[in-house]
């Protein structure tokens, strides 16, 4: 989580709303995708912090499939990062801050362990759940 806090980081001196991601090999040793938001930065509404560590990890690996894999994020994922991360058969997602608004794996919604769907990642959420909504919380202050 640190690593993705490191990201979100990133998206704040890019003048983006701070969430960071990373994707970590199924034994959780190596990074093979990080990213952090920059919608503002390219103009493009799905450059998500997950959306851009999951392509770029699938990238690295050659192939679509991130069996075996972890996404880490500082934010719990959207509608939007939730299906892209049921597509690309990540395993398990690990979030910080709940996204009471938007959130979409286990607040609001919960898609990415919806029954209906062929693949349901593990869900792991809380893990330094403080600061990284702390992080949040003084960007929009600031705003």
């Amino acid at each position: 989580m640190r690593l993705a806090l490191d990201e979100a980081g990133r998206a704040v001196l890019a003048g983006d709303v701070p969430v960071g991601a990373v994707v970590l090999s199924p034994d959780g040793r190596t990074v093979l995708g990080a990213g952090h938001n920059e919608r503002e930065a390219t103009g493009d509404p799905t450059a998500h912090a997950e959306v851009l560590a999951i392509r770029q990890a699938a990238g690295r690996l050659g192939e679509w499939r991130l069996t075996g894999c972890t996404l880490v994020v500082t934010l719990e994922p959207c509608t939007m990062c939730a299906g892209a991360l049921v597509q690309s058969r990540v395993d398990r997602v690990v979030y910080g801050a709940r996204d009471d608004k938007a959130g979409a794996a286990g607040s609001l919604w919960d898609v990415v362990r919806d029954r209906r769907l062929n693949h349901r990642p593990e869900v792991i959420e809380g893990v330094l759940a403080t600061e990284c909504a702390q992080l949040l919380t003084e960007f929009f202050r600031d705003r």
